[in-house]
């Protein structure tokens, strides 16, 4: 093995480290951050079982879990749109599926807004029950038929300048929708702001078994076909010569993009900069292979989200700032960062 090589695999070794290390950190502060700021003895008192357990173990510990869980699906996808696509810009939302979501959690706003307008016997518990279960899964159920409309449009995953431009366009057409549905119903259009600034603040464990299962799902498939990224790194004319089935893997590979992407956006709403910034973290301090890649991404998506809604609760205490927004501030000035750096290079 050269030294590069050992260079190379002990960097690789340090991030997985660190990710571990630095993501159990983050979850103990995501237990002791609340309302009022850090609150340690509202930690300690989980372990000694007063009425603070309640709320740690049914409120912060959920949230905290939750929130990993989503940060680690969106920087699974954001790997593998870039990988797809060999374009570091690329993210998971690339082909349709947040502006699905968004038209999904709209539609459901603008139905219950008439149905309680019109009064149909039903309690407001029961509407509001009803509209949560409802908003998870028309966002899920949106951004997976964004995706499908995308492949539609684009004949299939043969020509990636052709996907890409579909999605575009299909993004374009589904947010006009979305914008014309909220004209209609005014009432939806508060819900759909919450929506796409995005939030950790109504996870449950329900909602981190269901973030686990497609985190167990999606993963091991994006690692399996990770060869096929490496391939297309190389250019698609380079991976056809080693044989690969490039339409039947690159749809595989979309599928699980899809499918990650569609149960974070289901559970915390869109939530952006994570899955773009997450893979560019991974190539820069340990460049690997995309089956280290993806994994790795996801480890710091986790942290990435993790750590800004623990800034988001605290930080201006007891006013809670949108996690998405502080996302977005936090992984716009990394970019900024990183492309004055290169400029001056």
């Amino acid at each position: 093995m050269s030294a590069m090589s050992e260079r190379d695999a002990r960097r690789r070794t340090q991030l997985a480290w660190g990710l571990l290390l630095l993501s159990a950190a983050l979850l103990a502060a995501g237990l002791a951050a609340g309302s009022e700021g850090w609150s340690v003895p509202g930690l300690m008192a989980m372990l000694q079982g007063s009425d603070a357990a309640l709320i740690v173990g049914e409120i912060r510990a959920p949230r905290t879990l939750g929130a990993w869980f989503v940060g680690a699906l969106l920087g699974l996808a954001g790997a593998l749109a870039q990988g797809l696509f060999r374009n570091p810009l690329a993210d998971p939302y690339l082909l349709g599926s947040a502006s699905g979501a968004s038209l999904g959690v709209v539609l459901v706003l603008a139905a219950s807004s008439l149905a309680a307008g019109q009064g149909q016997g039903l309690s407001m518990a029961t509407l509001d029950g009803l509209q949560r279960v409802g908003l998870v899964s028309a966002a899920f159920a949106g951004a997976l038929l964004g995706v499908g409309f995308t492949l539609l449009m684009a004949r299939g995953t043969r020509h990636s300048l052709r996907l890409l431009l579909a999605g575009v366009v299909v993004g374009v057409m589904l947010s006009a929708v979305g914008d014309m549905v909220t004209t209609m119903a005014p009432d939806a259009l508060r819900g759909k702001q919450a929506f796409l600034l995005g939030s950790t603040g109504f996870l449950s464990w329900g909602s981190c078994a269901a973030l686990a299962a497609g985190l167990l799902v999606a993963a091991p498939v994006a690692w399996r076909l990770s060869r096929l990224l490496d391939a297309l790194s190389l250019g698609e004319d380079s991976a056809r010569s080693l044989g690969l089935a490039l339409p039947r893997l690159r749809l595989a590979l979309i599928a699980a993009m899809a499918l990650a992407t569609g149960v974070a956006v289901s559970q915390a709403g869109l939530i952006g900069f994570v899955g773009l910034v997450a893979p560019h973290l991974v190539r820069r301090f340990a460049p690997s292979p995309y089956g280290y890649s993806v994994l790795a991404s996801a480890g710091m998506g986790g942290c990435l989200l993790l750590l800004s809604d623990v800034l988001a609760r605290s930080v201006l205490a007891p006013v809670e700032v949108p996690v998405g927004v502080l996302t977005a501030v936090l992984g716009g000035g990394y970019l900024l960062w990183l492309l004055q750096r290169r400029g001056l290079d």
